[in-house]
C-alpha cells in the first residue's frame, strides 16, 4: 500500500498501528521489532552517505539506557545539546537535563535547536541536536541555508516515528521519507542500534568533523529505554513572573532615523564583542559601516540570528553575545523570546531594528505596526526591554546593556529608508572561520 493511501485510512485502522507501537508487553509490535536492531546485522550502506537500513528481525534485543547514552555522548566530547522532545528518547533527555557536562537546552522549535547548535559550535563546542523526524521538515531550511551552507557540524539524533509504517497516521509519511530527506540534503546518516551504539557514534563524530557538516543517527523505537528517567523526576519546574518593564512610550513609536544611522550608533560601544546579524539589509548596511572578524553575517535562515546568538551566549557565558535582528526576522521566530526569558542568559544583548516592512522583498508591511515587540520581550522575561527612536538613545541603550546583567532587549524604531550597501563579499566558510577564530582567540 502506498504511503499516501495509508494517510487516508480511517483513524480507527491507523490507531491499531499506534497501539502496536505503544504496547510494552505481549506480542511483537513494531516497537519490539525495532528493538531487535540491537542484536542483529543490518543491510548495506546507501552510497557515500553511510545510511544503514534495518532488516526485520525475529528476536527482541536490548535497549540502551538514557544514562548510558549520555555517558557515551560525553565520551565523544559532545558538550552542548539542544532539541525538541520525543518520547522515544525521553530517558536520554531527562538525563541530559541535569547532566553537568552535556547541558541540554529545550528549544521551542527544531530549527531553533539547529541555530542554537550553530552558535555553540562557533563558540568552540561540539553540539548535538535532538528531534523527532517530524522536525526534519521544520528544520529543513536551517539545515540547508545555515548548517550545510556555512559548514557547521552537529550530531543530529533523529527519532524515527512511523518506522516500518506502523504508527499514528501523522507519522506515516514522514516515517517513510525521513532517510530520503537526509540523503537529498547530503546529510550522512545511519540507523542507530543499541548493540553498535559506540561504533555508530564514533562514525558520526568522525564524519561531522571531517566534513564540517551535520551528520544524523536515526533512532527507531526500542533502541533507547523509555519511561524510567522521568518517573524518577520530582517536583514541578521552576517558574518566574515575567521580566523587565517595557519603555513607557506611546503605543505608536514614531521613527526619526534611518536604520543605517541607528546601526552606526549601536556599533559604537561594541568594541570586540561578537555580533550576529540577521539576514537582509541589516547585514549589508552594517558591513558598509565597518567590517570586523567578530561579525557573523547571516545570508540565509531568516529568523535564526537570535537562536545563534543565544547559542553563543549559553556556550560562552563569560563573554557578551550581541544580536542585530529585524522585525520580520523576529516575528518569524517569536518563540525565541520565551526561550531567552526562560534561560536568562545574563550576557545576551538583543537589538531589533524595526522598520515595519520586509525591505529586501519589496517593502511589504510586517505585523510590527500592530505589535510592540519590546512589550512581548518584557512579558517573556527579558531583564530589561526598552524602545528607542533617536541615535543618542540607541548608543546609550547598547552601552547600558553591555555594562549590566541581562538578557536585554532593545527595540530600535527606524524609517524605511535603505542605504546603497554592497553585498557581503565573503563566502559562508570565510565568515564562519574568521568569526570562530575571533571567539576562540578570546
Amino acid at each position: 500500500m502506498r504511503v499516501l493511501d495509508r494517510l487516508r485510512e480511517p483513524l480507527h485502522v491507523a490507531a491499531r498501528g499506534r497501539r502496536d507501537l505503544d504496547r510494552d508487553a505481549g506480542g511483537r509490535g513494531p516497537r519490539r521489532e525495532a528493538a531487535a536492531l540491537s542484536t542483529a546485522g543490518r543491510r548495506g550502506r546507501d552510497g557515500d552517505h553511510g545510511a544503514r537500513h534495518p532488516a526485520p528481525q525475529d528476536r527482541i534485543g536490548v535497549s540502551v539506557s538514557g544514562a548510558r547514552f549520555a555517558d557515551l555522548l560525553e565520551q565523544h566530547r559532545i558538550d552542548f545539546s539542544a532539541g525538541v522532545p520525543c518520547s522515544l528518547i525521553e530517558d536520554l533527555i531527562a538525563t541530559l537535563e541535569t547532566h553537568p557536562r552535556v547541558p541540554y537546552v529545550a528549544a521551542v522549535r527544531e530549527d531553533v535547536a539547529v541555530g542554537l547548535a550553530a552558535g555553540a559550535w562557533l563558540a568552540g563546542c561540539r553540539p548535538a541536536v535532538l528531534m523527532q523526524n517530524s522536525g526534519l521538515g521544520t528544520s529543513l531550511n536551517a539545515l540547508a541555508s545555515l548548517s550545510l551552507m556555512y559548514g557547521l557540524p552537529a550530531l543530529l539524533l533523529v527519532t524515527w516515528r512511523g518506522y516500518q509504517g506502523k504508527d499514528a497516521p501523522e507519522h506515516i509519511l514522514m516515517g517513510d521519507i525521513s532517510p530520503k530527506l537526509l540523503t537529498l540534503c547530503g546529510i550522512p546518516h545511519r540507523v542507530l542500534s543499541a548493540a553498535s551504539i559506540e561504533a555508530d557514534l564514533a562514525w558520526a563524530i568522525a564524519e561531522m568533523e571531517q566534513r564540517l557538516q551535520p551528520v544524523a543517527l536515526l533512532v527507531p523505537p526500542g533502541v533507547v529505554e523509555m519511561g524510567r528517567a522521568h518517573a524518577r523526576a520530582a517536583g514541578p519546574p521552576a517558574t518566574r513572573d515575567g521580566g523587565g518593564t517595557p519603555s513607557p512610550l506611546a503605543a505608536v513609536l514614531e521613527p526619526r532615523i534611518s536604520r543605517l544611522v541607528a546601526l552606526g550608533a549601536a556599533l559604537k560601544p561594541l568594541g570586540r564583542e561578537p555580533l550576529v546579524h540577521a539576514n537582509g539589509y541589516i547585514c549589508r548596511e552594517s558591513f558598509s559601516l565597518g567590517d570586523r572578524p567578530q561579525n557573523f553575517y547571516m545570508i540565509g535562515s531568516m529568523g535564526m540570528a537570535s537562536a545563534i546568538g543565544l547559542g553563543l551566549a549559553l556556550a560562552r557565558p563569560h563573554r557578551r553575545a550581541v544580536v542585530f535582528d529585524g522585525d520580520g526576522n523576529l516575528l518569524m521566530n517569536l518563540g525565541i523570546l520565551a526561550q531567552v526569558g526562560a534561560r536568562q542568559p545574563a550576557n545576551l544583548v538583543h537589538c531589533v531594528f524595526d522598520n515595519g516592512v520586509y525591505g529586501s522583498t519589496g517593502n511589504q508591511a510586517s505585523l510590527s505596526h500592530q505589535v510592540r515587540l519590546d512589550r512581548l520581550a518584557a512579558a517573556a522575561g527579558y531583564r530589561t526591554a526598552v524602545a528607542v527612536v533617536a541615535a543618542g538613545e540607541v548608543e546609550a541603550a547598547v552601552q547600558a546593556a553591555l555594562g549590566s546583567e541581562g538578557p536585554h532587549f532593545i527595540l530600535v524604531k527606524v524609517t524605511r529608508e535603505e542605504a546603497e550597501a554592497p553585498r557581503i563579499p565573503f563566502t559562508p566558510a570565510e565568515i564562519r572561520d574568521r568569526f570562530r577564530a575571533s571567539l576562540l582567540a578570546g
